[in-house]
């Protein structure tokens, strides 16, 4: 009979299906729902230093609209920042608290960064919340072109070395594949005190509705032919790192899961699919990991975790880039 248990961050869990950090974490109650479904672990909605920044810009601009603010008042501008982020805070600390009562799975929150000013005292207070782990969600646009691609790596390994010197827990980090060398940059990621990576965030993208002659988003969901890439990097990474990797990005079902643990992936962050079926879809996923191994003889994931990684593979060329002229020529 297969055995799904695994670990992730140093922490146990029962199946390597972890719920991705979303709507679908935002509230106790849908936490509740998502562990009873068979969930190995929630990564909670992101609390984000950029919303904090712009509630409170907002509030202090509404504030000197209604001339209850004078700039020689530095003091009122200090009490309306701060009390934004308290707030802010202290809701998201409370969630924390409340979760930790309510389920015996792992709580990882998860902290949206762009800067590292912030975030060293606001980490300590998650941690002492009692939050089993964290994830840093950075992504620095690169958009401002007096940097180079170094200025811009320099802020994730600032943020997370600033973190690290304050916290215990277990500290994690999501990122995007867009950098010029991104193997490289995992690497450093480990050497700065990362315990793990997740691959990849997805980002919100622009769309253009070409009737009303307007920007617009384009689908916020996944789709299940974005894993690729993912898969890609996992199996290049696996054994090139230590620290623990996290495959996320479009896992629509218990197959890319296990595709994603054969590549050699600790661990899978399912979301969209959860929007699309809800958590009585989590059972399905699992199920079918099961069924797959017992079908192939494993009892354990660790004994095909990582077995078709690009160093373990009969066949590594085929996780190259430069390998798809070949294949693509091939076609008639």
């Amino acid at each position: 009979m297969a055995e799904l248990n695994t670990k992730y961050l140093g922490l146990s869990l029962s199946n390597p299906v972890v719920i991705g950090s979303s709507g679908l974490t935002g509230t106790v109650k849908e936490i509740v729902e998502l562990a009873e479904n068979g969930a190995g672990a929630v990564v909670l909605k992101s609390i984000f230093e950029e919303q904090i920044m712009l509630e409170a810009d907002y509030r202090m601009k509404k504030a000197e609209e209604d001339g209850l603010l004078y700039t020689e008042y530095s003091e009122t501008l200090d009490y309306i920042d701060v009390h934004i982020k308290e707030k802010e805070l202290g809701s998201y600390l409370e969630m924390i608290r409340e979760t930790k009562n309510k389920v015996m799975i792992p709580v990882i929150a998860s902290v949206n960064a762009v800067s590292s000013l912030e975030w060293i005292s606001f980490a300590k207070q998650i941690e002492d919340a009692g939050a089993d782990a964290l994830e840093l969600n950075i992504f620095v646009m690169p958009f401002n072109m007096d940097k180079s691609c170094t200025d811009n790596e320099e802020t994730y390994y600032n943020v997370l070395k600033k973190i690290k010197s304050v916290v215990n827990i277990p500290v994690s980090v999501k990122i995007s594949p867009y950098f010029s060398n991104l193997g490289r940059v995992i690497m450093n990621l480990e050497k700065n005190g990362a315990d793990g990576v997740v691959m990849f965030n997805r980002f919100s993208s622009p769309d253009i509705d070409i009737n009303e002659m307007k920007v617009t988003h384009a689908e916020r969901l996944s789709h299940a032919n974005e894993m690729y890439n993912t898969l890609r990097w996992v199996a290049i990474m696996a054994n090139r790192v230590k620290i623990d990797l996290a495959a996320s990005t479009g896992i629509h079902d218990g197959e890319a899961v296990v595709k994603q643990l054969l590549a050699g992936a600790t661990v899978t962050q399912v979301t969209s699919a959860i929007y699309k079926h809800g958590a009585g879809y989590i059972p399905t996923i699992l199920n079918f990991v099961k069924d797959w191994m017992d079908e192939h003889g494993f009892n354990y994931i660790d004994q095909f975790r990582g077995r078709l990684s690009q160093s373990a593979s009969q066949n590594p060329e085929a996780y190259e880039r430069v390998q798809f002229m070949k294949y693509f020529s091939e076609i008639k």
